[in-house]
């Protein structure tokens, strides 16, 4: 929603400037050179990305628009269902907590915890390294150095849709100065018309220069800046997990552990120390309220 709010400011702004200077509106409606320039941009995107980037672009766009950033039950069931099997780990036996992580789709832990279930990439984050711990062979410090290394390479994975967008974003004036060379090229092709008309041709063709500036700088760029924000809070959700495992590790009970994973939220996200309370006591106890 804010993006369109800025779209409609950026758009009536514009088109209400020019209209206040007494500007022919319609000279802007140029429909060819719109094709000219999107349709380059969206050709050098294609060849310039790996089709799984392109789809996860798409993904990506849909988020920012959306703005499908974690709230504070995402938070809380993430939180949740590591009390859960935090507290099993320390009361129940191997092959109890294994039926846990070696199906969580069928786990009462998991469903109780439905954000966490739906998202498959931090499910099945969690399940390996809970499964690390039963194993009980690697050290903390080990483990943590995996962790990086694998959070590190996840938020390189999900950021590359706003790298090549903002790729295409800052080659849009460019762009839009190959559609207005072909604007000039065939206001020159009428070289012999009145003024009036080579008036038009040229005019057509600068056209093309500022959509490809406002393509880029208020446009692109800005999505851009929100797909980096919405993919950088989703992020959040792993590092979440690795300080309360890594506490848990170290030697803290589940209810110290789940605090060294809340304080890594921003404090103006951050659910209460009663919230968390709660939801250990009662798992997913918002929905069933």
């Amino acid at each position: 929603m804010i993006i369109i709010i800025g779209f409609v400011i950026i758009v009536g702004c514009v088109i209400g400037g020019f209209m206040a200077e007494h500007g022919p509106v319609e000279r802007l409606f140029q429909p060819y050179e719109l094709l000219i320039i999107g349709g380059a941009g969206v050709g050098t995107f294609i060849m310039s990305n790996s089709m799984k980037v392109v789809k996860d672009s798409g993904k990506a766009l849909g988020d920012a628009f959306g703005n499908k950033v974690p709230k504070e039950r995402h938070y809380l069931d993430v939180l949740g269902c590591l009390y859960s099997l935090m507290r099993d780990l320390r009361t129940k036996s191997r092959n109890e907590i294994e039926a846990h992580i070696d199906n969580p789709e069928e786990s009462s832990i998991f469903q109780s915890s439905p954000s966490v279930l739906k998202n498959k990439e931090l499910t099945s984050f969690i399940c390996d390294y809970v499964r690390l711990i039963i194993i009980g062979n690697a050290r903390s410090h080990e483990i943590e150095a995996l962790m990086d290394e694998e959070i590190d390479t996840i938020l390189h994975d999900k950021l590359k849709p706003y790298h090549a967008i903002t790729a295409i974003g800052d080659s849009f004036p460019a762009i839009g100065i190959v559609a207005a060379v072909l604007g000039v090229i065939k206001a020159l092709a009428s070289i012999n018309e009145s003024p009036e008309v080579l008036g038009e041709l040229i005019g057509a063709a600068l056209v093309g220069t500022m959509l490809g500036i406002l393509l880029s700088y208020c446009i692109c760029n800005p999505i851009c800046s929100q797909i980096k924000i919405v993919r950088t809070k989703q992020h959040r959700l792993y590092i979440i997990v690795k300080q309360t495992l890594l506490a848990y590790m170290n030697g803290s009970v589940p209810q110290v552990a789940l605090e060294y994973g809340r304080k890594t939220i921003s404090n103006y996200e951050r659910p209460s120390i009663d919230s968390v309370e709660q939801e250990m006591m009662n798992p997913g106890g918002e929905k069933a309220a």
